[in-house]
């Protein structure tokens, strides 16, 4: 069978942990777009959208992020599945009608979060689960209509709408990027030896089983795309599947 067709959104600034980290997870063939340049897909025939993590803020005037919002607007419109980590997460939810802003604290390291929704994004993941965390801006009002889905002290960090989902965690990172993140931040002494402390084989290994979000998500777009092809019959024909970028 063809590999599912998703489009990556790389928000990440040139970060060539993400692109690294978004090829191991996702088991597909992608289609990668730097967004923070200004490229946009010039079409919306995927299966399915992941949108990443960036250092930058969805409610700042930066002029990539107007049209990027735009292009995910009308492809959520058209019903292509998507899944937003992090700064993805906050931009689904800007551009459905949410609300994000500033926490006021940064939350980073291993952290513990309870998904409190009955999601199959969570299908085979411990109720309370640690995942890796990295954010200063958080989902502060879900957009109209949506699921709340997973969460802990800090902020919201799951939610989903129809075929929409975002999680404020990051399941793709490995031990490097959580390093390189760590040491790119402007922490005190004592935080910053306390953080990288943290980064750890087994931290690794029990934040690993939030990684299913990407073959549950992955599982969703393909269950997606069958209903739909059954619904229409035969006068639609499945989404063009293409060769991998890599």
């Amino acid at each position: 069978m063809s590999q599912l067709r998703i489009a990556v959104l790389n928000a990440a600034h040139r970060d060539e942990n993400t692109t690294r980290n978004f090829r191991r997870e996702l088991d597909a063939s992608l289609a990668e777009f730097d967004v923070t340049d200004g490229t946009v897909p010039d079409t919306f025939e995927y299966d399915g959208v992941v949108v990443t993590g960036s250092r930058a803020s969805v409610y700042w005037d930066d002029d990539w992020i107007s049209p990027v919002a735009e292009w995910v607007g009308e492809a959520i419109d058209r019903g292509v599945p998507f899944l937003g980590i992090c700064w993805g997460h906050q931009l689904l939810a800007d551009v459905l009608g949410g609300t994000v802003a500033d926490m006021g604290v940064y939350e980073v390291g291993y952290s513990e979060i309870e998904h409190t929704g009955d999601s199959r994004l969570f299908d085979g993941i411990d109720e309370t689960f640690t995942a890796f965390t990295s954010h200063s801006d958080e989902v502060v009002e879900l957009p109209p209509g949506a699921t709340p889905l997973a969460s802990n002290e800090y902020s919201n960090h799951g939610f989903r709408m129809d075929r929409v989902f975002g999680v404020q965690f990051h399941p793709e990172y490995d031990s490097k990027t959580a390093r390189e993140l760590v040491h790119r931040k402007e922490l005190s002494d004592e935080r910053l030896e306390s953080v990288l402390g943290e980064i750890t084989e087994e931290n690794y290994r029990l934040a690993s089983e939030a990684k299913l979000v990407f073959d549950n998500f992955l599982a969703f777009v393909e269950e997606t795309n069958e209903t739909s092809i059954v619904a229409d019959g035969a006068t639609r024909e499945a989404p063009t599947r293409a060769g991998s970028t890599d």
